[in-house]
């Protein structure tokens, strides 16, 4: 099986999706849109205007069975080529985006697809068309704990202290970097606040073992999938009640999901002075990649079982 896999900016959750698929046999090709994305800087227009050539340019050097839209914004594009049937996935930030254009782009995508997929309960909540609910995978073979102190040494870290992980560039706004700087301040006990942004993705593990707890602040997120890795490397979660974080550590010790500022430092206060691990672990060990990968094949399987079917009923030829 080939597919073609469309993405705005591949992510480190996007290709261990990749890497899952192809460990069952499934071939894919990325294509992801020109130009470069940053924080939140975006793509220019002229980027989206030559991305419809190159998704029509790889469908005419493969035989591709089918197209794979990963995230809402490149729905249209897989939809407008005409011979190959279109599986989407979407994100979160493109369906529960503050953008209405972009959920009405990414809610008209969701119903003209042949298969729609969604991460999160929240997400299929707000999704009225037929879907179906697949969690994005966590590497628990990247994500796994480290002793503290090892961890603490690997990434250059003297301090002893206890440490909450900001787990986001300070200067985006809707991660509200100001309100993590107030509870931590306000913590009746030693503990300092660090950030994490830029580096390798394989890094990442250290810091969250090297940290006490994992502390979201945002206004907003689709996910965020920092927080399945955190419970991963059983890194107590401290976090306002955003995208899927309740559903992700509601089982899972030592975690604190609220929009109270008090109820924030009191569980910022509580593994500050306890230091606990939580037992995140048991809980993301059933959203693990193999999982991901094998619901996306039978995903797959069903489409073109469909098109196969409709097609020897109507002469349908995939062919470019």
């Amino acid at each position: 099986m080939k597919v073609l896999q469309l993405v705005t900016s591949p992510r480190p959750f996007f290709d261990q999706q990749v890497s899952a698929l192809e460990r069952r046999g499934v071939d894919c090709t990325v294509c992801a849109v020109p130009g470069a994305h940053s924080g939140d800087s975006g793509r220019s227009p002229a980027d989206y205007v030559r991305y419809y050539p190159a998704i029509i340019d790889a469908i005419r050097s493969e035989e591709f069975d089918l197209v794979h839209a990963n995230y809402g914004l490149v729905a249209p594009f897989a939809l407008a080529q005409p011979t190959r049937p279109v599986v989407m996935t979407l994100w979160g930030s493109d369906l529960m985006s503050d953008k209405q254009w972009l959920r009405s782009i990414s809610r008209v995508g969701a119903r003209r697809a042949a298969a729609t997929i969604v991460p999160s309960e929240p997400m299929a909540r707000e999704l009225e068309t037929e879907h179906e609910l697949i969690p994005f995978g966590v590497d628990t073979t990247t994500f796994h704990p480290i002793p503290r102190e090892e961890a603490r040494e690997r990434i250059g870290w003297e301090s002893e202290d206890p440490i909450a992980l900001f787990p986001y560039d300070r200067t985006r706004d809707v991660k509200d970097f100001e309100r993590a700087r107030r509870l931590v301040d306000a913590v009746e006990a030693d503990l300092e606040l660090r950030t994490v942004s830029g580096v390798d993705h394989d890094m990442i593990p250290y810091y969250m073992n090297a940290s006490d707890a994992l502390l979201v602040t945002s206004r907003r997120e689709s996910g965020p999938m920092v927080v399945k890795e955190a419970a991963a490397c059983q890194l107590p979660v401290i976090s306002t009640d955003v995208g899927f974080v309740r559903e992700t550590v509601a089982d899972v010790s030592h975690c604190v999901v609220s929009d109270d500022d008090d109820r924030l430092r009191d569980g910022l206060e509580s593994v500050a002075t306890t230091r606990a691990r939580s037992n995140g672990r048991a809980v993301v060990d059933g959203l693990g990649l193999e999982s991901l990968g094998e619901n996306l094949l039978g995903v797959y399987r069903r489409v073109l079982d469909r098109e196969e079917s409709a097609g020897t009923q109507a002469g349908v030829s995939h062919g470019v």
